[in-house]
């Protein structure tokens, strides 16, 4: 089972932990659920050796709850 290493939190307060789950989406629901997100929040998720992916905790209006949406950064 795959080790997810992870923070999450504002520009102010980050944590930091790990999960171990079946798939990718069921950590980020793990991840949802214990960590208290709120939105706003981005999330670095990955596994040891490859770089993180980048999630931010937004309120979806075609879904009508919190979801995980894909962070891009931008181009300086």
């Amino acid at each position: 089972m795959p080790r997810y290493e992870f923070s999450i939190g504002s520009t102010d307060v980050r944590r930091v932990g790990a999960v171990q789950s079946q798939s990718f989406g069921d950590a980020l629901d793990v991840i949802a659920a214990q960590a208290d997100a709120e939105t706003g929040d981005v999330l670095e998720i990955g596994v040891r050796g490859f770089p993180p992916a980048r999630f931010q905790y937004v309120f979806s209006l075609d879904e009508g709850i919190q979801v995980w949406r894909a962070a891009y950064q931008r181009a300086a």
